[in-house]
C-alpha cells in the first residue's frame, strides 16, 4: 500500500482509508445503511490485511458506537494505525436540539469534552488525527483553534483537521492560526466524487495554495458510481440510497447517468469495475492524500481495493472530466476562459 504525505506535515496515510461511518447498528440518520457488528470486523480486519492502515470515524457515527467498536477491535493493534476522528455534532445525532448546549458545536468547553469522550471510547491516550465536522459560525475561530492547540500541547491530539468548511472559512481559519501562533488545520475532509465537484471551485485551489492535505469522502457518490443503479429505475431496496431519497432525487439527472455511462465505458476498456474507475480518477488527483472508502461488506471493500491496480490513460481522464465538469459559474467560467484558477 502507497502511503501519502498529508500535506505539508509529517503524518503518513494510506492512499486508501477505511470509512467507519457503518460501523455499529445506528439507530439514527444512519439507520438501515450500517453493517452488523460481525461484518463489520471482518470488513476492518480485511483492510488492515491489504494495508489500510487509516482509519476515519466520528463521535457521531452510529451514536458514538462506531469509536467504541473500534477501541475494541484495535486493541494492540493501536500502533498501527492511523486513527482520525471528529467532533462538532452530538452523539445523539444529527438533531441538535435532543443534546444539551455543550454537547455539540466548537466552543471551548465542546471541543475538550468531545474529544476526552472520544478518547475513553477509543480506548486511547491520543487521536492522530483530530477533525471539525463542520465549520460554526456561532464560535470565533480562535476559540476554536486555541482548544485544538491545548489539546496537541498535551498530546491528546497530534494533528488537528477540518471538514465541511465553506473556503473563506478555511481561509480564514489558517490566517487566524498564523497571526495567533495556534496550530493550523493540516487538512481538509471533502465531498468529492465524478458527481459532485463542487468543493472544485475554491476548496481544492485553497489545498493547492497551501498545502493541506485531503482526505476524499463519498467518493462514489453515494454508492451511485458504484454501477448497481439504472436508468428509470428505483434504486435496489437493500442499496443506501434507497433510504436517502433527497440524494437519490439529485443524482438522479441527465448528467449523473452520462457520468455514470462514461465511468462503465471506461472500465469496459480498462477491463475493471466502475467503482475501481471512480476511485482511480480521485487517486489520480495530485490534491488528493486518500480516498474514504466506506464499505458495508467485505465484497465492497474488495471492488475498492481494486481502484488500486488501475492506470488510467490520460484520454479516460480528460474523457470524465469532460462528462462531469458542473455549470461553474461566476467567476469561475469567467476565469477559466482566460487562465487556471
Amino acid at each position: 500500500m502507497e502511503h501519502r504525505s498529508l500535506g505539508r506535515s509529517g503524518l503518513l496515510v494510506s492512499r486508501l482509508s477505511l470509512g467507519a461511518m457503518t460501523f455499529g447498528e445506528s439507530q439514527g440518520f444512519m439507520k438501515g445503511v450500517t453493517s452488523p457488528d460481525d461484518e463489520a470486523r471482518r470488513v476492518l480486519d480485511r483492510g488492515l490485511d491489504a494495508g489500510i492502515d487509516t482509519i476515519d470515524t466520528a463521535n457521531v457515527y452510529s451514536e458514538g458506537r462506531s469509536e467504541e467498536l473500534l477501541g475494541a477491535w484495535l486493541d494492540g493493534k493501536r500502533d498501527r494505525v492511523v486513527l482520525a476522528t471528529k467532533c462538532r455534532f452530538p452523539t445523539s445525532g444529527l438533531d441538535l436540539s435532543k443534546a444539551g448546549p455543550h454537547q455539540h458545536g466548537l466552543s471551548r468547553k465542546a471541543v475538550l469534552r468531545a474529544c476526552e469522550d472520544s478518547l475513553r471510547r477509543l480506548r486511547t491516550d491520543f487521536i492522530d488525527l483530530y477533525q471539525v465536522h463542520m465549520q460554526d459560525r456561532s464560535v470565533p475561530i480562535e476559540e476554536t483553534l486555541s482548544a485544538l492547540t491545548d489539546l496537541v500541547r498535551q498530546g491528546k491530539v497530534r494533528y488537528a483537521g477540518c471538514s465541511n468548511y465553506a473556503g473563506y472559512r478555511l481561509v480564514e481559519s489558517l490566517w487566524a492560526a498564523d497571526r495567533r501562533g495556534l496550530e493550523p488545520y493540516v487538512s481538509i475532509q471533502l465531498q468529492w466524487s465524478l458527481v459532485s465537484r463542487d468543493c472544485e471551485r475554491e476548496l481544492v485551489p485553497a489545498v493547492r495554495a497551501f498545502g493541506l492535505g485531503t482526505l476524499v469522502w463519498s467518493p462514489l457518490g453515494r454508492g451511485f458510481l458504484s454501477g448497481k443503479y439504472e436508468r428509470g429505475r428505483p434504486p435496489p431496496a437493500e442499496a443506501r440510497l434507497a433510504s436517502w431519497q433527497d440524494t437519490w432525487k439529485a443524482l438522479d439527472t441527465p448528467q449523473s447517468w452520462a457520468t455514470l455511462d462514461k465511468v462503465r465505458e471506461v472500465a469496459t476498456r480498462r477491463g475493471t469495475t466502475p467503482a475501481a474507475v471512480a476511485l482511480a480518477w480521485l487517486l489520480a488527483r495530485p490534491e488528493v492524500s486518500t480516498v474514504v472508502v466506506g464499505a458495508r461488506t467485505v465484497r465492497q471493500l474488495e471492488e475498492n481495493l481494486a481502484a488500486l491496480e488501475v492506470k488510467l490513460a490520460p484520454e479516460d481522464v480528460a474523457e470524465l472530466d469532460q462528462v462531469s465538469a458542473p455549470a461553474w459559474g461566476y467567476p469561475y467560467s469567467f476565469i477559466g476562459a482566460r487562465e487556471p484558477w
